[in-house]
């Protein structure tokens, strides 16, 4: 039967209660479960972000081409993380559905939000100690890391205003993204509805805390190999309000405004399925 939308693609409501019950599934995993996929979700944004910088390191691509395209190749990571299955904290922030429905306890929610969000550092990290060990930022005659080293010394001076909403506007995207995927009963389904949310948040400039878990340690190893000082202000002064800001994007923004949506409008959506199911038949 095909649906409202005159495909085979899950219908806004059934999104609701498929993200709902996935957030239930993922609260429930046993904690090193949640740790281990953890860490490959945070490998995973490390590779669209090595791809990103590799882009950014082409002077020759005009201004909007080279956001476009570094958005492009960034989504690598997020297709890995949906296809291949992985624990994202950004994405995990849709988890605030199901407890909002009562069938996650606030313990459970806090407990995967921490666990994730510590694992995808420890998978971002171990991910920019394999690149840096490989050399491939001596790529273009070394641009690829003065890119890294420029595009980090950026990021860690945004005022902590700026930072908050640019994470927050970036997992607006991001949770958009893995909402519009859950609507797909194929891989290429999937892909393309996380293509071009997740392209636009990256050419916007706005800030994916796991991302910049890459981006950081990466843009330190290769300044201590240069022999300067390394620094972990950027843990404050960028990966805090990115976090908290991705945070309230995805789960205020996308997962409980969803909520409030399809719970109050649950009688009405019912009530239009039986002349939906006739305009089928």
């Amino acid at each position: 039967m095909s649906s409202v939308f005159g495909s085979d693609a899950h219908a806004p409501q059934e999104i609701a209660a498929r993200v709902r019950d996935v957030g239930v599934a993922k609260a429930q995993l046993p904690w090193l479960t949640q740790a281990l996929l953890g860490v490959l979700a945070g490998a995973f944004i490390g590779l669209g972000g090595m791809m990103f910088t590799l882009v950014a390191s082409d002077a020759s691509l005009g201004f909007a081409a080279s956001r476009w395209l570094g958005g492009l190749v960034f989504s690598l990571g997020l297709v890995l993380v949906i296809v291949a299955g992985a624990e994202l904290f950004t994405g995990n922030n849709l988890i605030a559905m199901a407890w909002a429905s009562g069938q996650v306890s606030t313990g459970a929610l806090l407990r995967n939000w921490a666990i994730v969000c510590v694992a995808n550092f420890a998978g971002a990290a171990g991910l920019a100690l394999l690149v840096w060990l490989s050399a491939h930022t001596t790529l273009n005659q070394g641009d690829v890391g003065h890119t890294a080293v420029r595009i980090a010394m950026a990021k860690a001076e945004l005022p902590w205003i700026q930072a908050f909403f640019r994470g927050l506007l970036c997992n607006v995207l991001v949770c958009m993204a893995v909402w519009m995927a859950m609507a797909g009963r194929s891989v290429t389904d999937k892909a393309v509805a996380i293509v071009f949310p997740i392209t636009a948040f990256v050419a916007a400039g706005f800030e994916h805390s796991v991302a910049n878990m890459y981006l950081f340690p990466l843009a330190e190893m290769l300044r201590a190999s240069a022999g300067l000082q390394v620094e972990f202000a950027w843990l404050w002064r960028n990966l805090v309000p990115v976090i908290a800001g991705n945070l309230v994007g995805g789960s205020v923004l996308v997962a409980l405004v969803y909520y409030v949506i399809y719970r109050r409008g649950a009688a009405t959506i019912s009530s239009l399925e039986p002349s939906r199911k006739a305009s089928d038949g």
